[in-house]
C-alpha cells in the first residue's frame, strides 16, 4: 500500500518586506504609521497562514484513549491515508491491541494497532472506517532552524488543540524505550503538554514533518519530535514485515576502556572498545568466532567508542560487514592479548 506524501498546494507565500520607499518617509509620524502597518500585515499573514494550515490538517488529527473502555490516559495521533491508517507514539499505544479514537467531528471509533516500534517511539494504527481526512507527509530533511512549525493534538484530553513555534535545533538524539538512540530528532518551541504525544508537527504548507514525542519536565519551549522521514521508513517496515527489521549481531556487550599498555603494544588508534559479555548460540557473532571477553574495536573500518556507535553502524550498514575484535581475558593482566584481526564476514540477521 502506498502512502500519500503530498496532495495539498502551498497554503501561503512567505511575506517579504523590503525597505520603505522614499516617498513614504515624509516625516517621523508617517514613517511610524508605515512601520505599524507593515507589522500589522506581517502578523496578519502569520495568523492567516496558521489558520489555513489548521483548517486543512486538524480534521486528520485524532485523540486516543488508552485505558479500558477509553477511561484511562490520553494521547494523540493523526491519519495518513483515507482508509484509516494513522500514526501515534509507541508509548501511547502501550502494547495494547486496540485503542479508542476520537475524530475532530467527535466520532468515536475503534483503532487497531497494526505495528509498534518502541525503538523510534512510533506505532502504526488503523481506524475502523474509510473515506477519512488525512494529513500529507512532508520531507523533514528540508527543515531549517527558525522555520515556522505548528503542533496539533489533544493535551489533557482537549481535542484539536493547536500551538505554534519554530525549529529550535535539528539532528538531536534521544534514547528510546529500548535504549537505542533515535537520530535526527527535531527540537522545536511549540508548547506541548501531556496528551500531545503522537500528534503531528506540521510546516507552514500543511505537511507533516514530525511526530511529537517528548517534552522536558519543568522546561518551557523545549519540545521534541521524531522526523517524518523516520516515520515513513517505519511505516514501510511495519506494513511489509509486521516489525522493523534491524541488523542483529547476537551479543551482549558493554563499553570498555583499553589499558594503555594494550593500546601501545597493539598499535591501536582508540582507547575505547566494546567488550563482549555473552554470545548468542548460533547467532551471527558466534558463527564468526566472536567469544565472550573479545573487544570489538571497529565495525567496517569505523572505530567504536560505545554501544551507541555500534547501534548507529548496524542501523546504516548492509549484511556482511567485517568486525575487528581484540581478544583478551575478562581480567586485565591475565592471558595474552592478540592483535586486531578480522573475524571473517559476519552475516548479520535482522
Amino acid at each position: 500500500m502506498e502512502f500519500p506524501v503530498g496532495g495539498h498546494e502551498s497554503l501561503f507565500k512567505l511575506v517579504q518586506s523590503g525597505p520603505v520607499p522614499p516617498e513614504d518617509q515624509a516625516g517621523p509620524r508617517n514613517g511610524r504609521r508605515q512601520d505599524d502597518l507593515a507589522d500589522s500585515e506581517l502578523l496578519d499573514a502569520y495568523s492567516q497562514a496558521v489558520i489555513r494550515v489548521v483548517e486543512a490538517v486538524s480534521p486528520a488529527v485524532i485523540g486516543l484513549a488508552v485505558g479500558e473502555g477509553g477511561s484511562g490516559g490520553s494521547g494523540s495521533g493523526f491519519l495518513v491515508t483515507a482508509d484509516g491508517y494513522g500514526l501515534t507514539n509507541s508509548h501511547v499505544a502501550g502494547n495494547r491491541a486496540r485503542l479508542a479514537a476520537t475524530t475532530a467531528d467527535g466520532d468515536r471509533l475503534d483503532a487497531q494497532i497494526v505495528g509498534d516500534d518502541p525503538a523510534t517511539d512510533l506505532a502504526l494504527i488503523r481506524l475502523a472506517a474509510r473515506d477519512l481526512p488525512f494529513a500529507p507527509l512532508g520531507n523533514s530533511d528540508g527543515l531549517r532552524v527558525g522555520q515556522l512549525l505548528i503542533a496539533m493534538g489533544s493535551p489533557f484530553g482537549f481535542q484539536s488543540t493547536v500551538s505554534t513555534g519554530i525549529v529550535s535545533a535539528l539532528n538531536r538524539t534521544m534514547r528510546g524505550e529500548e535504549g537505542r538512540l533515535i537520530e535526527d530528532i527535531i527540537q522545536h518551541s511549540a508548547p506541548l503538554n501531556p496528551g500531545n504525544s503522537g500528534g503531528p508537527l506540521v510546516d507552514s504548507r500543511g505537511r507533516v514533518v514530525g511526530v511529537n514525542t517528548a517534552i522536558i519536565a519543568m522546561a518551557q519551549g523545549l519540545g521534541f519530535a521524531v522526523p517524518v522521514n523516520t516515520a515513513r521508513w517505519v511505516i514501510g517496515e511495519l506494513l511489509s514485515h509486521g516489525h522493523v527489521r534491524r541488523l542483529h549481531l547476537g551479543i551482549t556487550a558493554t563499553p570498555a576502556s583499553l589499558p594503555r599498555r594494550l593500546i601501545v603494544d597493539l598499535d591501536l588508534l582508540n582507547d575505547r572498545a566494546i567488550e563482549v559479555v555473552a554470545v548468542e548460540p548460533g547467532g551471527p557473532a558466534a558463527e564468526a568466532g566472536i567469544r565472550p571477553g573479545d573487544l570489538i574495536v571497529a565495525v567496517g573500518g569505523r572505530l567504536l567508542n560505545g554501544i551507541d556507535d555500534l547501534h548507529r553502524l548496524l542501523a546504516g550498514s548492509d549484511a556482511g560487514r567485517r568486525l575487528c575484535p581484540v581478544g583478551r581475558t575478562r581480567r586485565p593482566g591475565i592471558g595474552t592479548a592478540r592483535r586486531p584481526r578480522p573475524v571473517g564476514r559476519v552475516s548479520l540477521s535482522s
